[in-house]
């Protein structure tokens, strides 16, 4: 009788998976996980995998240490930086770049092997995109495509296909969630972290989402545009005249209407919000949260001595769907 059961919840189980994560409106705090990791979180069927800044560690769901990929850039010195994360059909997708102080370089998608940990392969990134940081990326497993969110420029989420490997469209989020730390997709709609929050004054962060069940295609067309300076400003001429340039440009864009989803105000401690992501077997959403220190421009400087912190604290926070 108990291998028929556990036969029974198998197949349950593997059917609830084939049926994708949903997505609730409401949700009800169930337990909170201490991690190693500082910046994204991914789930499949067994493992909770967390993203650090430079390091890939592997969980089961009771919150033991399973594995750790510490050295996971093929070229360091050319990137230095995960954001959020997700995984899907044994790969873990990672957004690489190189980040300081709130900028980001080198930008790459890169794709782990969920079993050992190690590299496979990276995808192309399209600077024309106007992307200039990417913070979490996202598998829309009903359209086959990836999607990144870029810290920066909150202002628009990417759309890459999975099949070419090729940028497909941007969309605009309005209003925007700025300081965008993490997204996951479910149920046709685009879930984000914001870090909108204030540690400093104990104001919470929040999560939102749009809908995205439309992605018409964009792509990328020969124009011409302007010369960013910076990601806020335009590079000017001698003259004082904006430097225009032309090649390969965004062709267009969707919009999304952003909405609030839920107000992060039961963390143990206001802090900076990351990674999200919505398990397959529980339709559990988890949130990683980090707490205890000082950030400047998405970098630690050290631990809030005055409250008793000695570094930072990453914990996952694990919400149960209530109907």
């Amino acid at each position: 009788m108990k291998k028929l059961t556990a036969v029974l919840i198998a197949i349950a189980s593997a059917i609830f998976v084939c049926q994708g994560q949903q997505l609730s409106r409401n949700y009800r705090l169930k337990a909170v996980l201490p991690v190693e990791g500082r910046q994204g979180i991914a789930i499949d069927s067994s493992y909770y995998y967390v993203s650090d800044t430079r390091a890939i560690y592997k969980y089961d769901k009771q919150g033991h240490l399973v594995d750790k990929n510490t050295q996971p850039f093929q070229h360091p010195e050319v990137a230095n930086h995960f954001g959020d994360i997700d995984v899907w059909n044994g790969e873990i997708y990672c957004g690489i770049e190189k980040f300081e102080y709130g900028r980001g370089y080198n930008i790459a998608v890169s794709i782990y092997d969920a079993n050992t940990l190690q590299w496979k392969r990276d995808l192309p990134w399209s600077p024309e995109s106007g992307q200039v940081e990417v913070s979490g990326i996202a598998v829309d497993r009903d359209r086959n495509m990836v999607w990144m969110s870029d810290w920066v420029d909150s202002r628009y989420v990417y759309c890459y296909d999975l099949a070419t490997g090729c940028y497909h469209t941007k969309m605009q989020c309005v209003p925007t969630p700025y300081w965008c730390q993490g997204i996951f997709i479910a149920d046709g709609k685009i879930i984000f972290s914001a870090d909108d929050g204030e540690a400093a004054y104990r104001l919470p962060d929040n999560l939102y989402v749009a809908d995205i069940s439309s992605v018409p295609y964009t792509g990328l067309v020969e124009g011409e545009e302007v010369v960013k300076d910076t990601p806020f400003s335009v590079a000017l001429d001698a003259g004082g005249k904006p430097v225009m340039r032309r090649g390969l440009v965004a062709a267009g864009a969707q919009q999304g209407r952003v909405e609030l989803l839920r107000i992060m105000d039961d963390f143990r401690r206001e802090g900076e919000i990351e990674g999200l992501a919505i398990d397959p077997v529980t339709n559990e959403l988890v949130v990683l949260n980090n707490r205890g220190t000082t950030i400047v421009l998405g970098m630690s400087q050290g631990p809030l001595t005055d409250e008793g912190y000695t570094g930072e604290v990453h914990e996952l926070y694990i919400y149960e769907p209530v109907e």
